[in-house]
C-alpha cells in the first residue's frame, strides 16, 4: 500500500517519462521528415539532370513508342504520296485519252462533213445537162488536151465591148458551172409555184424509139444495160465512148474514160439530138 506522497511522486515520474517519450517521438518525426525531404529533393535533382531510373525507364519506353509511330507515319506518308501520284498520272492519262478520242471524233466529223460536201458537189456536177454549151466547150477543150478548170489559166468567157468604158467578165468555167447548177436548183425548187405557166406547145414527133424498162434501155430495136460500153454521137462532134452506170425512168447516166459522169435524157434520144450504139472495140 502506498500513501499519497508516493502516489504523487509516482505520477510525476510517469508524466516526466511521457514527456521524454513525446519529445523523442517529435524529434524522430522531424528527423524522418527531413530525411524524406532530402531524398525527394535528391530524386528531383536526378530527374532534372536526367539520371533518375524512375525517369529514364518511362522515357525510354516513350522514345521507343515515338520511333515506332514516326516510322509508321513515314510509311503512311509515302503511301499517301504514291496514291496521289498514281491519281495524278491516272488523271493525266485519262485527259490525254479523252483529248485523243475527241480529236478522232472531231476528225471524223470534219471528214464526214467534207465528204458530204464533196458528194453534193459531185451530184451537182453530175446533174449538168449534156446539151449545155459548157459541156460542148469541155469536149472541145478535151480534144485539145487542155484542162478547162485549171486555176493557172484564165480566159474571158464573156466579153462585151462598148465605146468606153467597157467591162470584161473574167470567170473560170468551174465558177460558171457552180452558178449554173445553183440556178437550176433554185428553178427546180420554185418550180410550179413561181414559174409562169407557158402556153401549150405542140408535141414533137419522136424520130427514134427509146424507153426504159426494169433498169434497161431500149433504143431502136436494141437493149442496153448497166456496165455496157456505148458510143455517144452528136452532130458536128466526134463520137464519145462511155460506160452506162445507171438507167432511170427518164435519164441514163454514163461514165466517160476520164472518170467524169454525165447523163442523157431519153427524150433527147427520142428526138434524135443524140444517138447511141454498142461499142464492141
Amino acid at each position: 500500500e502506498m500513501d499519497d506522497e508516493d502516489c504523487e511522486r509516482r505520477r510525476m515520474e510517469c508524466l516526466d517519462e511521457m514527456s521524454n517519450l513525446e519529445k523523442q517521438f517529435t524529434d524522430l518525426k522531424d528527423q524522418l521528415y527531413k530525411e524524406r525531404l532530402s531524398q525527394v529533393d535528391a530524386k528531383l535533382q536526378e530527374v532534372i539532370a536526367g539520371k533518375a531510373p524512375e525517369y529514364l525507364e518511362p522515357l525510354a519506353a516513350l522514345q521507343e513508342n515515338m520511333q515506332i509511330r514516326t516510322k509508321v507515319a513515314g510509311i503512311y506518308r509515302e503511301l499517301c504520296l504514291e496514291s496521289v501520284k498514281n491519281k495524278y498520272e491516272c488523271e493525266i492519262q485519262a485527259s490525254r485519252q479523252h483529248c485523243e478520242s475527241e480529236k478522232l471524233l472531231l476528225y471524223d466529223t470534219v471528214q464526214s462533213e467534207l465528204e458530204e460536201k464533196i458528194r453534193r458537189l459531185e451530184e451537182d456536177r453530175h446533174s449538168i445537162d449534156i446539151t449545155s454549151e459548157l459541156w460542148n466547150d469541155e469536149l472541145q477543150s478535151r480534144k485539145k488536151r487542155k484542162d478547162p478548170f485549171s486555176p493557172d489559166k484564165k480566159k474571158p468567157v464573156f466579153s462585151v465591148t462598148f465605146p468606153r468604158p467597157y467591162i470584161v467578165y473574167m470567170l473560170q468555167d468551174l465558177d460558171i458551172l457552180e452558178d449554173w447548177t445553183t440556178i437550176r436548183k433554185a428553178m427546180a425548187t420554185l418550180g410550179p409555184h413561181r414559174v409562169k405557166p407557158e402556153p401549150p406547145v405542140k408535141l414533137e414527133k419522136h424520130l427514134h424509139s427509146a424507153r426504159s424498162e426494169e433498169g434497161r434501155l431500149y433504143y431502136d430495136g436494141e437493149w442496153y444495160g448497166r456496165g455496157q460500153t456505148i458510143c455517144i454521137d452528136k452532130k458536128d462532134e466526134c463520137p464519145t465512148s462511155a460506160i452506162i452506170t445507171t438507167i432511170n425512168h427518164d435519164e441514163v447516166w454514163f461514165k466517160r474514160p476520164d472518170g467524169s459522169k454525165s447523163k442523157l435524157y431519153i427524150s433527147q434520144l427520142q428526138k434524135g439530138k443524140y444517138s447511141i450504139k454498142h461499142n464492141h472495140n
